[in-house]
């Protein structure tokens, strides 16, 4: 083995890397504040060698990497994930080299990433930011009115939105449905409420004859200014817009998937069945559908002291 221990097969690893693999200063600079303190970590339980650390000891250290117990700060899922790329990375070296005879990292994995609930705005929050959408002069509120309801109405991506052409709408009363090219080509039809085919027919009467006069013809349900297809950017644009005259929290963080987020919170708040919704926003597992059924603390409490016989004196 390498003179200096543990923290000269450590170093040996660090120039591998430079070497071979052209690592950034910053992400070399991370490699070896985790590397340090795994071999110090190492040190506290007597270990010397590569070949005397056991896969208990790696497993042992990722939970110190969260909760401090080795006396080092704790870190968050992804820095510690970080941290076990690492050590993983400097195992696999040692047995590559001919240190060890096994790889007691190869099986530990990283410590879960937290799911994040994605964000929704609620129901009275969207029904301002529709509102908003539709004030002023011109065909362009009529536009911006009918684009964000058609998609909170089908909880539409913007991408399929703004490539929407007329003919994949349908706007009959009581079967009124709208054809999704979502990802992979993969298509969809998805039912459209009737706040949102009231706004396309209203825009599709009195507002994009004017903007397509100003174009060469195109298919394109939504037009902008030069009666071309909007692009994403405007729709970004135009719901931003919304959102900050209706005032809403947090407005320049709101994007069009926040209100496909919340079409599927809403959905879903009401009694919809999750392999509906799963169809609905065209996801291919129910597994991404399913973040939405993530309920946060605060909901479990209240529901736990609304329905529990003996929550509360």
């Amino acid at each position: 083995m390498t003179s200096g221990g543990l923290p000269g097969v450590v170093q040996e690893y660090l120039a591998h890397l430079t070497v071979e693999r052209g690592l950034s200063v910053n992400t070399l600079g991370a490699y070896r504040r985790d590397l340090g303190r795994y071999v110090t970590y190492l040190g506290a339980r007597g270990r010397t060698a590569p070949s005397e650390i056991t896969e208990a000891d790696v497993e042992d250290f990722v939970i110190a990497l969260r909760t401090g117990s080795d006396g080092g700060a704790p870190l968050s899922a992804s820095s510690a994930a970080r941290a076990v790329v690492a050590v993983r990375g400097w195992h696999r070296f040692c047995a590559l080299e001919g240190m060890v005879g096994s790889d007691p990292a190869s099986t530990v994995r990283p410590p879960a990433q937290p799911r994040r609930l994605p964000k929704a705005i609620s129901t009275d929050e969207v029904e301002r930011l529709l509102e908003a959408a539709g004030v002023g002069d011109g065909p362009a509120p009529l536009r911006d009115r009918a684009m964000l309801e058609l998609v909170y109405s089908t909880g539409a991506r913007i991408s399929e939105t703004v490539g929407l052409d007329v003919d994949d709408v349908d706007l009959t009363r009581g079967r009124a449905a709208v054809r999704l090219l979502g990802k992979g080509g993969k298509e969809r039809v998805v039912p459209v409420g009737s706040y949102a085919v009231d706004a396309v027919e209203a825009y599709l009467v009195r507002a994009r004859p004017a903007l397509a006069s100003a174009g060469r013809g195109t298919p394109a349900l939504f037009l902008n200014t030069r009666g071309a297809r909007l692009s994403r950017q405007s729709a970004w644009a135009v719901l931003r817009a919304a959102a900050e005259r209706a005032g809403l929290a947090g407005a320049a963080h709101i994007s069009p998937h926040t209100l496909r987020h919340s079409f599927a919170t809403h959905l879903l708040a009401g009694g919809a069945d999750v392999r509906v919704v799963q169809e609905l926003l065209g996801h291919a597992s129910v597994t991404t559908t399913q973040l939405y059924t993530l309920v946060t603390p605060d909901t479990l409490r209240e529901v736990y002291a609304a329905a529990h016989p003996r929550a509360l004196h």
